[in-house]
């Protein structure tokens, strides 16, 4: 069977480029491939490269017109293969050092085979991991160059190219090279494997346990970076008197540990994206520390003492001069919470995935966070069922009795160790679940442009999960405090059952797309939450009696407009003469919208009202209009969706956000507010539909739901 589209082995073709057709294309026709969907114009590179200098012009030239012997790799990958350009990308830069430590993720990324000698026709491919799917993308070797030299990411040995194509397929795949200015670690690291990023703080440990932590999460396969941070925007860049560089991402690729005298030190090697400026202080390239290390132990970490960005720094310092530590699993089980050490067969138990897609639409799915209540709870909502608890690991079974008691059959243990004891039973019967929540396509227009974002997981307690529903119950897991930027996750215990995610900006309003995805060790079902059209009390509004004064108007009316032989040609007049009398003069409706309410009226084949008829109908407007004003809360006399909503569920009509979204379109005239009498049509429009539902002989189309029925 052919792989599934998407899969690392059948990616996506980006802009529906083919690599083997144009291959084969370019080869036959003899012309090296000039890529039309990203050429070699000022546009692919970003506004602020340009220079008024003719000296200083960009060119795009390919590798063997910038260098005699160019080469797409020469000998083995490794980090000092990427050097950063004239571009602010080094969280980018730093992500694709990390992922030349791990061969078999290395060539996910850039696929094999590929040289700038025979078969060669200027066209490389890479692979990238985005939101779920495994994409391809397809570039020509023409490379920006200014003064003869790369203007963005080159090789410390300058003739060998592949990092220089890698950074142009990704900068095609965002946007331009401009959105690649800027940016979170973990974003590269995801895109690289598809893993999870996170981030650690390196104060929450001592350098002992931080170190222990770092060499498990090499192990299992980890891609590690870390960065110092800047007090202030104006710190960005500037070099410390150790050598460091602040708000800047080193690349960690190693850890190991070396005797000096009678003394273990624990060491990290950290890489410089820049491929220049070092670490000065002990154990650096230039420590005399190692002059008290055997040559042999030099020998077996390869110690190479040069300017190419590369150096060792201890544990104790690192700790103390670095803040933040980037991480980046394949699976979740690299996420280590008791920072111990990976076990020796460094296999990992199998999770199951659950992905899904959504958008935040102003006016309708954006409802902000908890603090706007009237509107939190039309964000986009995910059912998340759990069905079993997780599995006994091995590592988690219980000890025998004889092996936990002492001499006199009693264990003693310190309240922590009893705490731990507890939390530890109770995880044993309970569901382990990452959720991951990233923002999609927010590096266009040559910035960044993250929203604030988070998601909150609440248990599902029936199906009516409407506003009082969310101000009753507390969250039982969240993603933390909102955050601008691509990605945010927590990995959460909870009890078999179900439950629902909202993913939430911090603002109302506020449009996006944004990709969620669930890790369990046991399956799981994961989808959007459809809250059904229900239907309570409507009829109960059409019911109300009618108050004497507005009978005796619509008497009135009768007898002026139909006189002693009623005219059946134009009851909507009629009966729009009563809405008159009736409603405030701001809230009088069209005759289409009269029409309207007639025509969903019984009238036995006739087209005109009854008195009766006209009293309920009446009856109805008024209580509608009193619903009206109870939910235009800025008393604009028009109703936004999210007040759309609230008001049709106080008339018994809950829909969910797309049922909201449609009626919005359809009754607003194409405007986001909704006028009154756009509302009196809505609920109109609903009466009819439910009676249309109600009226279905049909079992299968009533299984499929009411939302499947046209509005």
């Amino acid at each position: 069977m052919a792989a599934p589209l998407g899969s690392i082995e059948n990616p996506i073709k980006f802009s529906g480029q083919d690599f083997k057709t144009l291959l084969e294309g370019s080869l036959k026709s003899g012309k090296l491939f000039c890529d039309p969907f990203f050429p070699a114009e000022q546009a692919s590179i970003g506004a602020s490269q340009q220079d008024p200098d003719p000296k200083r012009e960009i060119k795009w030239q390919r590798p063997q017109d910038i260098c005699e012997n160019a080469v797409f790799v020469e000998g083995t990958t490794g980090t000092t293969d990427i050097c950063q350009g004239q571009l602010g990308n080094c969280w980018l830069l730093a992500s694709l050092s990390c992922l030349t430590m791990h061969p078999k993720l290395f060539l996910k990324v850039v696929p094999p085979n590929q040289s700038l000698t025979k078969p060669y026709a200027g066209i490389f491919h890479f692979r990238f991991w985005q939101y779920g799917e495994w994409v391809e993308v397809v570039v020509d070797d023409r490379l920006p160059v200014r003064e003869g030299r790369l203007l963005f990411s080159y090789s410390h040995t300058r003739n060998e190219f592949w990092s220089a194509l890698v950074e142009k397929a990704y900068a095609k795949l965002i946007g331009s090279y401009e959105s690649l200015r800027g940016g979170n670690i973990s974003e590269g690291m995801e895109d690289f494997t598809g893993g999870i990023a996170y981030s650690m703080q390196v104060s929450s440990c001592t350098p002992r346990v931080l170190w222990r932590s770092l060499t498990a999460a090499l192990s299992r396969g980890s891609l590690l970076s870390c960065f110092i941070q800047a007090s202030s925007y104006h710190d960005i860049g500037k070099v410390t008197g150790e050598g460091l560089v602040k708000g800047h991402a080193y690349a960690i690729t190693g850890t190991d540990k070396v005797r000096k005298a009678s003394d273990e030190i624990l060491l990290l090697r950290l890489r410089n994206p820049w491929g220049f400026v070092e670490y000065r202080g002990p154990w650096s390239d230039k420590g005399k520390e190692w002059e008290e290390v055997d040559k042999a132990e030099k020998e077996r970490i390869k110690l190479k003492k040069r300017e190419d960005g590369e150096f060792w720094i201890s544990s104790e310092d690192f700790s103390r001069f670095f803040g933040i530590v980037e991480l980046c699993s394949v699976t979740p089980d690299t996420i280590d919470e008791g920072n111990t050490p990976a076990s020796p067969s460094g296999l990992s138990s199998a999770w199951v995935i659950s992905e899904h897609e959504g958008f935040w639409v102003p006016g309708s799915s954006a409802g902000g966070s908890r603090r706007y209540n009237r509107t939190f709870w039309k964000n986009p909502q995910f059912q998340m069922i759990l069905q079993e608890q997780d599995l006994a690991d091995e590592e988690d079974s219980d000890e025998s009795e004889d092996d936990d008691d002492d001499e006199d059959g009693v264990v003693m243990l310190t309240p922590e160790e009893r705490k731990r004891a507890e939390k530890k039973k109770q995880r044993a019967k309970q569901c382990t679940v990452l959720v991951e929540l990233l923002q999609k396509n927010r590096r266009k227009k040559e910035k960044v442009n993250f929203l604030y974002m988070a998601f909150h997981v609440y248990k599902l307690q029936g199906k009516c999960l409407d506003r009082n529903f969310f101000m009753r119950n507390r969250p039982v897991g969240r993603s933390g405090k909102y955050k601008a930027q691509r990605g945010v996750w927590r990995k959460l215990h909870l009890d078999p059952g179900n439950y629902i995610i909202v993913a939430s900006t911090y603002r109302p309003n506020q449009f996006g797309d944004f990709f969620v995805r669930i890790f369990s060790k046991i399956r799981n079902t994961l989808g959007p939450m459809h809250i059904n059209l229900c239907i309570v009390c409507a009829e109960q509004v059409m019911a109300a009696p009618p108050c004497p004064d507005d009978q005796r108007r619509v008497q009135r009316a009768f007898d002026e407009e139909a006189g002693p032989v009623r005219n059946p040609a134009a009851p909507h007049v009629t009966f729009n003469k009563s809405v008159s009398h009736t409603l405030d003069k701001d809230y009088h409706l069209p005759l289409e919208t009269c029409r309207q309410l007639i025509f969903v009226e019984d009238t036995k084949g006739h087209c005109h009202l009854s008195r009766q008829q006209t009293d309920t109908l009446l009856s109805c407007l008024r209580h509608l209009q009193s619903i009206f004003f109870q939910f235009d809360v800025d008393s604009s006399g028009t109703m936004s969706p999210f007040e759309l909503s609230t008001a049709l569920e106080a008339l018994g009509m809950q829909c969910d956000g797309k049922v909201i979204q449609l009626l919005s379109e359809r009754f607003a005239s194409g405007e986001l507010h909704m006028p009154f009498h756009g509302f009196v049509s809505c609920f109109t429009r609903l009466r009819k539909l439910f009676a249309l539902y109600d009226s279905e002989t049909s079992q299968e189309v009533k299984d499929r739901g009411i939302n499947s029925v046209s509005i």
